[in-house]
């Protein structure tokens, strides 16, 4: 489903106290493994972004999976060869199912042919075998059109199965603006998506798929005694950039969504990711500018947060009627927020219990809330789940604490 808010909130008895700082135009905060993007309010946006000559863009900070700043994300826009983003996630879950395989042989068939001369291409040929390892990395980073429709024919059967394939994929992740007709992005009135639904797809490539994202990054691909370099200039500018793709028609102008990884500060071995997305751009020397000024914005103007660690104890709340009469509390996965540069030290956290906590709980099971707070008002939250089974106690133990329950305030 789309980026979603939610809030993230700590459990501690004293309030969280944090070295890094929050960025203005992020403050709502929505965690990525909702699989959904969380806009930041109003307030939040002090520091203006960079301009844009994009026609729609957006800057999403990956790691906390909030939006710091965006124009027109909802706008229709044509997606050029951006809709290889999907059509590589299908082939990367194919591979992950193991429905197909990097050494697999695949043969061309007659509709490779059809690729026009002025159309991005890998150069391989009707009938001549070839590697699925070639093929993707030739879609990837030659962004061939040619490597595309084979792959897609592989995984589909054809290419409108393939299609069919891609709308399915769309609407299981919330893509709401999106439609496919085709598997490379050339211009159609029924194929357009929205740059939201971009960033979106554009998350769960980097989620789902850390061990084949690193194709990606690769500056450039020899195939057929032709090498060919990646499009993204950014990977030769900014040594943090590792993807993402390159699209540009006539029609959709030129596109880039880019990202970056660099060292979290205060989180040992812990990488912040930032995505920008830019379409419509007049000239591809402008989606570059574009593209780097709102990495840069993202870096410079917000700070995320780890808020807590995965499996990390936050409280130790009392449980009734349970052979133990406490439960370890927390989140499951590392937590975390993006803020403003300067909101840091006036963060909040307060947690929120669903008392009486009565056994059996299992583990996993959400037990309360934290809330973010910064002065007076919440900027997120997120639920917080025992660490710990904790089984029933005994007859007598139950009926004791049953009683003891009488006499406690709700």
């Amino acid at each position: 489903m789309p980026l979603s808010l939610t809030s993230l909130t700590s459990f501690s008895s004293s309030p969280m106290k944090f070295n890094a700082s929050l960025s203005r135009a992020a403050v709502a905060a929505a965690i990525v493994a909702c699989g959904s993007l969380a806009t930041l309010p109003a307030r939040a946006q002090q520091i203006p972004p960079p301009p844009m000559t994009a026609k729609a863009w957006a800057i999403v900070d990956v790691t906390s999976g909030q939006v710091l700043a965006a124009g027109d994300p909802d706008a229709r826009v044509e997606p050029a060869s951006l809709t290889k983003i999907m059509t590589t996630y299908l082939v990367f879950e194919a591979l992950r199912d193991k429905r197909i395989s990097w050494e697999q042989t695949v043969i061309p068939g007659e509709s490779v042919r059809k690729v026009g001369r002025d159309e991005s291409r890998t150069f391989i040929e009707a009938g001549k075998p070839v590697s699925v390892h070639d093929l993707v990395y030739g879609m990837i980073v030659q962004s061939g059109n040619d490597a595309s429709i084979a792959l897609a024919e592989l995984v589909g059967g054809s290419q409108p199965g393939f299609v069919e394939l891609m709308n399915r994929a769309a609407q299981r992740m919330g893509l709401k603006n999106t439609h496919y007709t085709n598997v490379d992005g050339l211009t159609d009135p029924q194929h357009y998506t929205t740059v939201a639904d971009i960033a979106t797809l554009s998350t769960r490539m980097i989620q789902d798929f850390p061990e084949y994202y690193k194709v990606y990054s690769e500056k450039s691909f020899t195939y057929n005694n032709i090498r060919q370099p990646n499009r993204n200039r950014l990977l030769y500018l900014d040594p943090t950039v590792d993807g993402l793709k390159t699209g540009h028609t006539k029609e959709a102008g030129y596109c880039l969504v880019s990202t970056a990884s660099r060292p979290l500060p205060g989180a040992p071995g812990v990488n912040r990711r930032v995505l920008s997305v830019v379409v419509g751009e007049p000239t591809e020397r402008a989606r570059v500018q574009d593209s780097l000024s709102a990495l840069n914005y993202a870096y410079q103007n917000f700070d995320t947060l780890r808020v807590y660690g995965a499996n990390q104890v936050v409280a130790t709340p009392k449980v009734w009627k349970g052979k133990d009469s406490e439960l370890k509390i927390g989140v499951k996965k590392d937590t975390f927020i993006t803020v403003p540069k300067g909101v840091a030290d006036k963060i909040k956290p307060q947690l929120e219990l669903r008392e009486p906590l009565i056994a059996p709980i299992a583990n996993g099971a959400q037990v309360g809330t934290v809330k973010v707070m910064a002065d007076g008002k919440q900027l997120a939250e997120f639920p917080v789940v025992a660490l710990n089974d904790v089984a029933q106690a005994s007859f007598i133990g139950r009926a004791w604490d049953a009683l003891r329950l009488m006499f406690v305030k709700k």
